[in-house]
């Protein structure tokens, strides 16, 4: 957690070859649109084909390295010009055009690119892996088929995505990760009623590869829990994380996703993702969810507030002698 060189580890072993979440399918609707991802020393553009699929490199110019897509989002893009010596890059990352171009050997330009990243969607997000087209596991097989099957019953990729939050965490990501992947602070630091404290100890945990599912029964169904009609889905909290950096929290009117984006060792992007159910609002019966929902979020926002507060408490003391093992 606050070891230089097992981050670099991390950096270069485990995020560079696990799927890694970096949009909204929405945002990227349109050929030509793009967005991008940024974290732990990496700058990753994603794009729409003309053909609806997406295409992702690095945002590394190969004359001189800067990044040559200097927006973070954009849409109907042809080409990209980097602004320092006018290389210009398709939207898949070729080179397709250098000034000058001959005063450079041929057989260096031949063919040269961005290296390309591995891009893929699922339940309405954009995914990528850094260990490119060729070398990455297929998406579906890394998330695995009980989460594809249990979280793909929300249909996430009917929902839209209503607002992000975003913060800068001064504290290792995994640390984010632990935060939101146990249950036992929630009596003290949330506040939550004594009802809620004793429905979740009868929260069930399941590995599933290299991923986990857990779902927390409401209080309100706790007595249902034995019945064979239990729906968790409906009745739970329910709790799915894919390794190594992708939290879903999923209610059933509507879904936060938590993001830990490692910046380095003790420094952590963390954006809290909320989706909802689309609909028309004149419509009374939508309304009444949107009204509903909308004042859940509310209270989750502050809860992740008091989350981000440990944190900055845990900042202090990261570095601590006195705290050795966990």
């Amino acid at each position: 957690y606050r070891d230089p060189v097992r981050f670099e580890l991390e950096r270069t072993k485990v995020l560079t070859s696990h799927w890694l979440l970096a949009g909204r399918s929405e945002q990227v609707r349109e050929p030509g649109d793009w967005l991008t991802y940024e974290g732990h020393g990496e700058s990753i553009v994603i794009t729409r084909q003309p053909d609806g699929a997406l295409a992702a490199f690095h945002n590394v110019c190969q004359h001189r390295g800067p990044a040559f897509v200097t927006a973070m989002t954009g849409c109907a893009a042809r080409r990209f010009t980097c602004p320092y010596h006018g290389w210009v890059y398709d939207t898949t990352g070729r080179v397709v055009g250098v000034p000058e171009r001959e005063d450079f050997d041929p057989a260096h330009l031949d063919g040269l690119r961005a290296p390309a990243v591995a891009a893929d969607e699922w339940g309405g997000w954009v995914w990528i892996n850094l260990a490119g087209p060729e070398a990455a596991t297929p998406l579906l097989d890394a998330i695995g088929a009980d989460i594809v099957s249990d979280l793909g019953a929300f249909r996430m990729e009917d929902m839209v995505l209503h607002e992000v939050l975003e913060f800068d965490v001064p504290v290792n990501y995994k640390a984010v990760v632990d935060g939101f992947n146990e249950i036992y602070h929630v009596t003290e630091l949330h506040h939550v009623p004594p009802e809620f404290t004793k429905a979740a100890r009868c929260a069930s945990f399941h590995i599933v590869g290299d991923n986990y599912m857990c779902f927390v029964p409401k209080p309100e169904h706790l007595a249902e829990l034995e019945s064979v009609d239990y729906d968790h889905h409906q009745y739970a909290i329910c709790h799915y994380v894919v390794f190594p950096n992708t939290v879903f929290n999923c209610n059933p009117e509507h879904i936060q996703v938590f993001q830990p984006i490692p910046i380095s060792v003790d420094r952590t992007r963390f954006l809290c993702w909320e989706i909802v159910y689309p609909g028309d609002q004149n419509d009374p019966q939508y309304a009444k969810y949107w009204k509903k929902t909308m004042l859940h979020w509310a209270g989750l926002k502050h809860v992740v507030g008091e989350d981000i507060g440990i944190y900055e408490q845990m900042a202090r003391t990261k570095n601590s002698s006195g705290f050795s093992q966990q």
